[in-house]
């Protein structure tokens, strides 16, 4: 859901996909650039659910403390939360996210900590020996924006999967 007071304009998408249940599934990542028209712009990182099952999501990034990796966020179908607010804790912002109903994940090639109940977890190196699992999260560059939306969806739902 976006205030009315501002209007979203799209800048870049990125599509990963990977299997879920023998289902191609994607994960579209849009940019959106936030115009204020009536009121100061809120500067936040949203994660929207384009998919038919609830997700769970988990993100890492780095801040002035280091790399952090978060989750979980249980993000309902067909609904969008914000994750971050304030505006987005670096330029590259990590993403990772489970298919609860259906199986499968939205993973990556950089090898991040997870925890499997709610975390924050400093630090990206040695997981397993800190008590926590590894699991492989995508790179979304957020470029100079402040404002930024992830959307998750099936290929079907305008997502491009890989078989």
């Amino acid at each position: 859901m976006r205030p009315t007071s501002v209007k979203p304009t799209v800048i870049d998408r990125l599509s990963l996909g990977l299997t879920a249940r023998g289902s191609a599934v994607a994960l579209t990542v849009a940019a959106a650039s936030m115009l204020a028209l009536a009121s100061p712009a809120r500067a936040d990182l949203k994660i929207c659910n384009a998919t038919s099952a609830r997700i769970g999501v988990a993100l890492g990034y780095q801040d002035p403390k280091g790399w952090t990796t978060e989750g979980w966020w249980n993000i309902p179908s067909q609904t969008c939360e914000t994750l971050l607010k304030g505006g987005v804790p670096s330029r590259f912002i990590y993403v990772y996210a489970v298919d609860y109903e259906r199986g499968g994940d939205w993973s990556g090639s950089h090898a991040m900590c997870i925890g499997d109940q709610s975390f924050v977890i400093r630090d990206v190196t040695n997981c397993g020996e800190r008590g926590h699992r590894s699991a492989g999260f995508s790179e979304v560059d957020t470029g100079q924006s402040n404002d930024w939306t992830i959307r998750i969806a099936d290929p079907d739902q305008g997502g491009q999967g890989k078989p």
